[in-house]
């Protein structure tokens, strides 16, 4: 009988499903409300994976009275006594048995044991967790250790979503625009905002001077060059996260890292962290914040290492691909849809959700921006052979097929759709056994252009899930004019 693992109650609620070693499925609620980071369980979610099996064990993410403990003292009361944990999960028709486990711990597991090492340093940096806001750990065989860790108010994930707001996006959900807007800035306000907010900032500490968990909004009005802000931030965040691992490589004798939590889906300090080598190699699960701890409950709970093998474990669009088709259509200039196969378990399309087009039209873009809803100034992703990525990008890291770095293009003019302002972009490498059907579209079109790459970003609009089920494609393709294969 299979395991459950649930995060929910918060913010992007997920389930997965785990029957051993294996991964059944693990998917979000807001693919099924088509509500953007639904905090709660859907009944189509919890259907889905009845699919699967009755649980006889249910894992929770967190624990829920440690974490009445930090909401009290917070000021949160009107959350203090809300329905959690069993509470919760019988509203909604789950009996099963429940057991809970850490916040960071289920962080920590679903990062190393879904990682390809025996012997790992393990970074946890979120927002927040039931206390713990960063952590770090050693994982060794079916063990995992608490070697550190910062307890709220200090936190470096609230702060940069404090500032998230400060610059007019929302927080918890919209950091990754303070991201890309950061390259359009100068850090020119990096001792400022360690003069107002940072009382300490040397590895392994981050202190803060104020309590930053209700915004900033406040904060020096007469600034008002937000790009500036972005990148100041962003400075902030690299330097210490940099600083951070340095230090963690001087407890834990092993060349391994595994970074997870919320800001391990900042590609930018990811990519200094990895040009700094402080360890030889580094592993992000996919879905590194709240919504893959549905996993990490799981392997935090059984300590039992994981197989993983690819991140598409949700919905299945069982569908024919037709690659000659889609490479005509991507030689005439068309903007494509790709929903087929299981839906990505994580933020990102990563090619079973995915829009794509044609890299090098110098409309390409805006064209996208357009259909997306989304701000001009925002950058779009390559997806690349493996055997061609160095080729054309000056890569951090061998390979990255998640999306989860940045590279300098090497010659930016020629692809403007998905070079960012700072000449930049977030590269995901394909090989043919790791994803055939994509593989086998971008060997295509290579043969035709002789470029081995093409623009992807999610199948969805600004505001929206991604793409789920059959029907939402069918919808979006009516919507948007996009054809959808």
């Amino acid at each position: 009988m299979p395991v459950w693992g649930i995060s929910a109650n918060e913010h992007d609620a997920s389930l997965s499903v785990v029957d051993g070693s294996e991964i059944l499925f693990a998917s979000h609620a807001e693919r099924y409300s088509r509500k953007k980071n639904d905090a709660h369980l859907h009944p189509d979610l919890i259907a889905a994976a009845r699919r699967w099996g009755e649980p006889e064990q249910i894992v929770w993410y967190e624990r829920p009275l440690l974490k009445r403990t930090r909401k009290l003292y917070a000021g949160q009361r009107d959350h203090v006594w809300r329905a959690d944990g069993a509470a919760y999960l019988a509203a909604h028709g789950l009996h099963a048995p429940v057991r809970y486990v850490g916040h960071h711990q289920s962080h920590a597991a679903a990062g190393f044991f879904t990682s390809p090492f025996d012997h790992a340093a393990i970074l946890v940096v979120d927002a927040i967790g039931e206390w713990s806001t960063i952590s770090a750990w050693e994982g060794q065989g079916r063990t995992l250790r608490r070697l550190w860790g910062q307890r709220y108010p200090h936190s470096l994930g609230l702060l940069y979503s404090a500032f998230t707001q400060r610059i007019g996006f929302k927080p918890n959900e919209e950091e990754y625009i303070l991201m890309g807007a950061a390259a359009l800035g100068e850090p020119r306000y990096v001792d400022l905002i360690d003069q107002d907010f940072v009382r300490e900032r040397s590895a392994p500490n981050f202190r803060l001077r104020t309590n930053v968990h209700r915004g900033v909004r406040w904060w020096r009005p007469e600034i008002t060059d937000n790009w500036d802000i972005a990148a100041s931030i962003q400075a902030i965040t690299e330097d210490y996260l940099v600083g951070l691992v340095r230090w963690l490589a001087s407890r834990v004798r092993s060349p391994n890292l595994v970074l997870m939590g919320g800001l391990a889906l900042n590609c930018v300090a990811n990519s200094k962290i990895a040009r700094d080598g402080a360890f030889d190699r580094i592993w992000i699960m996919p879905n590194p914040g709240d919504a893959g701890s549905s996993l990490g409950a799981v392997a935090a709970f059984t300590r039992r290492r994981l197989n993983w093998t690819h991140p598409y474990l949700g919905e299945d669009i069982d569908r024919p691909f037709p690659h000659a088709e889609v490479t005509a259509a991507l030689l005439a200039g068309e903007v494509i849809g790709i929903a087929n196969g299981r839906a990505e378990f994580g933020p990102r399309a990563l090619g079973n959700r995915s829009l794509i087009a044609d890299p090098r039209g110098p409309e390409t873009k805006d064209r996208v921006n357009r259909i997306k809803k989304r701000e001009p100034f925002r950058p779009f992703a390559p997806v690349i052979m493996a055997e061609f990525a160095d080729q054309y990008f000056d890569m951090p890291v061998a390979e990255s097929p998640y999306m989860q770095f940045v590279a300098p293009v090497r010659r930016p003019d020629l692809f403007p759709a998905i070079a960012h302002f700072d000449n930049t972009a977030r590269v995901q490498t394909v090989r043919r056994e790791q994803h055939p059907l994509l593989y086998e579209l971008l060997s295509c079109f290579h043969e035709r252009t002789g470029c081995p790459m093409l623009l992807n970003t999610s199948l969805n609009i600004k505001g929206e899930p991604l793409v789920n089920v059959w029907e939402d494609a069918r919808r979006f393709q009516a919507l948007h004019g996009v054809k959808i294969f």
